[in-house]
């Protein structure tokens, strides 16, 4: 098992920041730290079972790349830096590539990549318009918890490549 990005490179991914929401609806609320509990980030309305996905749909953790948010804020000029794209993580640093499958490391944390996270009418008729078709390319990541810890902003993240993967 090997680690991206390599100590020896001089680009380095990091949490940029943790976005929380009690239920559905609610607004996401950026926090300096989390825990990372069984079925999500505790004080989330996914871990709670209160989202607005439920079921096979839902998904304990969200990702998405702050250079994605960059792009969408010179592109669209929509505001996305207090959490409207309602992720729960920003992270920056990986390439988008790296964000398609895989386990991403951060701290005592371990979470699996699985599917895109596209955005939905719900996601725009929450936030503003045109949210939406901003995201539509780069909405995030779902992410399920394969090993629960503690989270913060600023860490380090590594992405673990199994030998069928290349860095």
């Amino acid at each position: 098992m090997r680690l991206w990005p390599r100590s020896t490179d001089k680009k380095s991914a990091t949490l940029e920041a943790i976005f929380l929401a009690p239920e559905a609806g609610a607004p996401v609320v950026a926090v300096a730290k989390a825990t990372v509990g069984e079925a999500g980030l505790v004080g989330d309305r996914y871990a709670a079972q209160k989202g607005f996905w439920r079921g096979p749909d839902a998904c304990p953790i969200t990702l998405i790349r702050a250079e994605d948010l960059d792009l969408i804020q010179r592109r669209h000029h929509l505001a996305v830096t207090a959490g409207e794209h309602r992720r729960n993580l920003v992270v920056r640093g990986l390439p988008s590539r790296q964000l398609t499958d895989g386990v991403l490391v951060l701290g005592d944390v371990r979470l699996r990549l699985t599917v895109p996270r596209p955005p939905c009418l719900y996601l725009e008729r929450l936030t503003q318009r045109g949210m939406g078709r901003a995201l539509r390319k780069s909405g995030g990541v779902c992410a399920r918890i394969i090993q629960p810890g503690s989270l913060h902003a600023g860490m380090a993240i590594h992405k673990e490549h199994t030998e069928r993967e290349s860095p």
